[in-house]
């Protein structure tokens, strides 16, 4: 029997379906069937595996047109969420690893990201603008519950009044909230939390281990409740899968507390073409084909287009009903406020990060 692609199947609790090399090897891993599978026993569980990166920096800095921060950091590369529809994934393949299974297994953490934040703030010329948290990964992901790298940055920019906003999934944020609730009435921190449908069981299989529906919306209401100026994301928007939840996931969050909203088109770039439609065509066979037909139509009949000018929201009359529908549901619901302002002004480095005393310092 001559060898053949083999089925793809789902393991529980990750994402992706299969686990191709990265577009930057020179040779191409791909599973075969070779006709003995029914009698094969089940591969094992897929285990994480967590490695520490020893960077230099941790700010990263970027000057995409069309993204709102110039800067960010990311305590993590690789997601155990195993969100299939992540941008990042593609971030893998410069490691030498797949964006698919290994991307949501194998992941790296930064120890000594708060030593490194220090550093680059205390900086004589470093000049204090708004600091983006979770840009590529998230930053509550369920390996931070241990390594708790997440919580060392925070405490960092709270004690130079650095101002940031942090994005997740992950009902952990809440666990922060003594740092995150003072820095947020003090407008020194704001925070985003992604809802991408309310159906549970479309949750489990599209983002198989990030925090359920409902517990982001408590997530929600409990940074509200704290004082936190809190938003809404609901990234990405899927033509024909979750795109009919729009205003129910937006109502929703504004009755939590969200006071602000956002919204992506999905994006479909390099590897996450494939990984998408092998998990579309596993998970909702019934209507792949529809789905990938009206992505397509938000991207002038290409799967993905990487026009800075419209990556985010997509063209076409898909894309404008998407758009005017978000519009009208933002201002029903009082999320069309204005964007929270963070103060810049108050940055200060502490007296015992200066290599010597300011002699024009107030609080001396």
């Amino acid at each position: 029997m001559s060898p053949v692609a083999a089925q793809v199947t789902s393991r529980k609790g990750r994402g992706a379906r299969t686990n191709a090399s990265g577009r930057f090897e020179p040779v191409v891993h791909e599973a075969i069937d070779d006709g003995w599978t029914p009698q094969d026993a089940l591969p094992p569980p897929l285990r994480t595996t967590l490695t520490p990166e020893h960077a230099r920096t941790i700010i990263t800095r970027n000057t995409s047109p069309d993204i709102g921060f110039d800067r960010s950091i990311n305590p993590y590369k690789g997601c155990e969420h195993g969100c299939i529809y992540c941008y990042a994934r593609p971030s893998h393949a410069w490691m030498g690893l797949s964006p698919g299974l290994d991307f949501e297994s194998r992941l790296f953490f930064k120890p000594e990201g708060a030593r490194l934040l220090e550093q680059e703030l205390a900086r004589p010329k470093y000049v204090c603008k708004r600091i983006h948290i979770g840009g590529n990964t998230d930053p509550y992901q369920p390996v931070e519950r241990e390594q708790k790298v997440t919580r060392a940055l925070l405490e960092v920019l709270q004690r130079f009044n650095q101002p940031f906003s942090i994005i997740t999934k992950s009902h952990l944020i809440t666990r922060d909230l003594d740092i995150l609730g003072p820095m947020g009435r003090e407008r020194l921190a704001t925070a985003f939390v992604s809802i991408t449908t309310l159906d549970r069981e479309l949750a489990r299989t599209m983002e198989p281990r990030a925090a359920t529906p409902q517990r982001r919306l408590d997530a929600i209401r409990q940074l509200a409740d704290a004082g936190v100026p809190v938003g809404v994301g609901f990234a990405p928007v899927i033509p024909g899968l979750n795109d009919h939840e729009m205003e129910s996931v937006l109502e929703a969050a504004a009755k939590a507390g969200a006071t602000t909203a956002m919204y992506v088109t999905l994006r479909l770039p390099l590897e996450i073409k494939d990984l998408f439609q092998e998990w579309l065509a596993d998970a909702r066979p019934d209507r792949a084909a529809r789905v990938m037909s009206l992505v397509r139509q938000t991207r002038g009949g290409k799967d993905y287009d990487a026009d800075w000018s419209q990556r985010m929201k997509g063209t076409g009359p898909v894309a404008e009903l998407i758009a005017t529908r978000f519009k009208a549901a933002i201002k029903r619901y009082g999320l069309d406020g204005k964007r929270h302002d963070l103060d810049v002004t108050r940055f200060r480095v502490p007296r015992d990060m200066r290599p010597q005393m300011d002699l024009f310092d107030p609080v001396l």
